[in-house]
């Protein structure tokens, strides 16, 4: 198993930026490829962007392309998402995920991951 703690979140202005962490501990962190995810208020979770063991994969949603960035360091066991150009439609429970894969790719089934974090919240107000 493998344990997930978010941290980072908080209130900002629209415009501004933050970045979250999300510290792993447990069995080895790069057998695990890992994804954050959000939920805001009323709607289903999401995936926000996706990373393979390795880093050289990602893949993001089309509502933050150019602006967030994924990015993990397997030597410190935690992965990074830098959110830029925050926009209030950002707002919501920000979760990171891990799923045990056997080769160096992404995935975007959010169904598919089998280990989560407990959210941490971002606040963009309109």
């Amino acid at each position: 198993q493998v344990q997930l703690v978010e941290s980072g979140g908080g209130l900002v202005q629209a415009g501004g930026s933050l970045r979250l962490s999300c510290a792993a501990s447990g069995r080895t962190f790069s057998a695990y490829a890992m994804g954050w995810f959000r939920q805001a208020p009323g709607k289903e979770r999401e995936v926000v962007a996706v990373i393979s063991r390795s880093g050289r994969s990602t893949n993001y949603v089309d509502s933050v392309k150019g602006r967030f960035i994924i990015s993990r360091d397997n030597a410190k066991n935690t992965m990074y998402l830098q959110m830029n150009s925050l926009e209030n439609d950002d707002t919501a429970i920000y979760y990171c995920a891990a799923l045990l894969l056997n080769s160096d790719r992404v995935s975007l089934s959010l169904r598919s991951y089998e280990y989560w974090g407990q959210g941490t919240q971002i606040t963009v107000p309109s």
